[in-house]
């Protein structure tokens, strides 16, 4: 798992408390819980359930933690039963802070914050902490592209599918296309070069500036995009 990776190689464990670690790996087996495999977009064009039950705001996000909570709560699965009420009210809102910041939309909001704080960074600062947890899964969740090719690459033609399902399913509906699922415009390296440029490695930047460890990751993404740049352009003359 993603996130269990990040920890043990920033040896966040001496870094944070317990408490934060498991608000960070309880988000990040939880983070996707039943999910349609239509995104955030679809639902709030589609006037889904979800969408009138969230009124438009990160519905897909609200759903996994409610969906989450659901389960906690269950006898046989509360695996915080024997915490106390101050330290189950702090888990509960960790976990819904960082489920929620892993909704795109919020991607720069999220980002920028980081940002903003990298040059005074204080692990015993509780603000820092959070938002460096709000960092963590969301590299977690998107980091496919820095996981070796054959374990990424089998995830990554379940995920265009997904996609693709999706762009169907909007035209068939006369609602708007997402533009990077349509699979009568997007190609998977093309898809993947534009996420990696502008999405995911500059998540990886900024968290190998506090954490100098993750050079070695930073690296690989960067190769992918090379890689993938080369061969969308050696494509594009040859078509030309």
């Amino acid at each position: 798992m993603q996130m269990y990776g990040l920890i043990w190689l920033t040896d966040l464990r001496s870094k944070m408390d317990s408490i934060d670690l498991l608000i960070m790996l309880t988000s990040a087996v939880c983070h996707d819980l039943d999910h349609m495999g239509y995104n955030n977009a679809y639902q709030i064009n589609a006037r889904t359930e979800l969408a009138l039950r969230y009124n438009d705001i990160s519905p897909l996000e609200n759903h996994h933690c409610a969906v989450a909570f659901e389960i906690l709560e269950r006898t046989e699965s509360n695996i915080f039963r024997n915490l106390s009420t101050d330290q189950y009210k702090r888990i509960r809102e960790g976990i819904i802070k960082c489920i929620l910041a892993t909704d795109m939309s919020r991607h720069n909001e999220v980002l920028n914050k980081f940002k903003s704080i990298l040059p005074v960074f204080d692990f015993t600062n509780k603000d820092h902490r959070d938002v460096l947890m709000t960092i963590l899964i969301k590299v977690s969740d998107i980091s496919n592209e820095a996981r070796p090719m054959e374990v990424a690459e089998p995830w990554l033609d379940c995920l265009l599918q997904e996609f693709f399902n999706q762009s169907d399913v909007e035209k068939l509906e006369g609602l708007p296309v997402t533009p990077f699922m349509d699979r009568d415009k997007v190609t998977k390296p093309s898809s993947q070069t534009g996420f990696i440029r502008f999405v995911l490695l500059p998540l990886f930047i900024e968290l190998a500036n506090l954490f100098p460890c993750l050079e070695v990751l930073k690296s690989k993404v960067w190769r992918k995009l090379f890689r993938g740049l080369v061969f969308v352009h050696t494509n594009k003359i040859r078509k030309d």
